[in-house]
């Protein structure tokens, strides 16, 4: 799989063809099943979670193929919310992970691809089940399919989900910081943050928001307007204030910079993908159903790439 790109331009290269990198011959039938699951993980995280996709095949190559079980088991319990029509059914497949993953500490994981491509990460790495259990059970939470509360209770479901999928990405890369985890907290609320303002569009399209409730009222901004896609000022207003939240988090991520570990860097490399979309929103003078919004930058794998070779976030 990705196991044989490393950090150089031939990444760069692969990621615009969109060839997946070669694995090799199986032996025997276990090694086959392992290599269907490896490559199952990629082709998962590629088509659902592109960015994390490239963020891990910048990872060092010990690290890189549990980076991608790792996201994929994110990403599987991320779409469940949108792939079921009854919330039982939800919490059914919930109770599934949450399940797997305590066979996966019995060395005993499910036949599924990515719960063989777990347990591998976490014999590799010994990966702490409690963060792997957080990001089920905020998953589990938002299934009531409702809009936060307030910007708090976004940050904390931010923290519940992406935050520990970082810390679980650093101990990937062997490393237990304190200043590492405090960035590494502050990073991912602000990812989910901007994943929640990049997701708004579409959600608004299926007659759903999420932004904060407190955010709206403070602008006058109703449900109704950003389901019809206003662009009035007060919808822009809610943007900015919730963006602004995203960066002042960026910022206080960076304030650990200089006691964070160099290797740790690597884990961060996203903050790229979070800068790349809260400076174009700011172009768009704040409206997030501006149409420049909607197509990926492909200046992004590449700024990427030479963030990860500065090594710094």
């Amino acid at each position: 799989m990705a196991a044989g790109i490393s950090a150089n331009p031939s990444l760069y290269r692969a990621l615009r063809r969109h060839v997946p990198p070669s694995r090799p011959r199986a032996r025997g039938a276990a090694s086959s099943a392992a290599a269907d699951s490896q490559a199952f993980c990629l082709q998962l995280v590629r088509s659902r979670d592109y960015d994390g996709y490239v963020s891990s095949l910048l990872l060092p190559e010990e690290a890189r193929r549990s980076s991608l079980a790792l996201r994929a088991f994110n990403v599987e319990l991320a779409q469940v919310k949108d792939s079921v029509s009854q919330k039982t059914i939800g919490l059914m497949r919930m109770q599934f992970w949450k399940t797997a993953v305590e066979e996966i500490y019995r060395d005993a994981p499910p036949k599924q691809p990515v719960s063989g491509e777990l347990w591998r990460a976490v014999r590799k790495h010994e990966l702490t089940k409690r963060w792997l259990l957080r990001i089920i059970t905020e998953r589990e939470k938002d299934l009531e399919d409702r809009a936060y509360r307030n910007l708090q209770e976004l940050e904390t479901y931010s923290e519940n989900t992406q935050s520990s999928l970082i810390y679980l990405l650093l101990e990937c890369l062997g490393l237990k910081n304190v200043h590492a985890d405090h960035a590494a907290s502050h990073i991912g609320k602000a990812q989910g943050i901007v994943t929640c303002l990049r997701a708004t569009p579409y959600h608004s399209s299926r007659r759903r928001v999420y932004l904060p409730m407190d955010v709206c009222m403070l602008h006058g901004a109703s449900q109704e307007d950003f389901i019809r896609g206003g662009r009035e000022q007060s919808v822009r207003d809610v943007v900015y204030d919730v963006a602004s939240q995203a960066h002042v988090h960026l910022e206080h991520a960076r304030s650990f910079s200089n006691n964070v570990p160099t290797a740790a860097n690597l884990a961060f490399v996203q903050t790229v993908v979070l800068e790349d979309y809260l400076q174009r929103v700011r172009r768009a003078n704040f409206d997030v159903f501006h149409p420049s919004l909607k197509n990926r930058n492909p200046l992004v794998p590449l700024l990427m790439y030479l963030r990860s070779w500065k090594k710094t976030y």
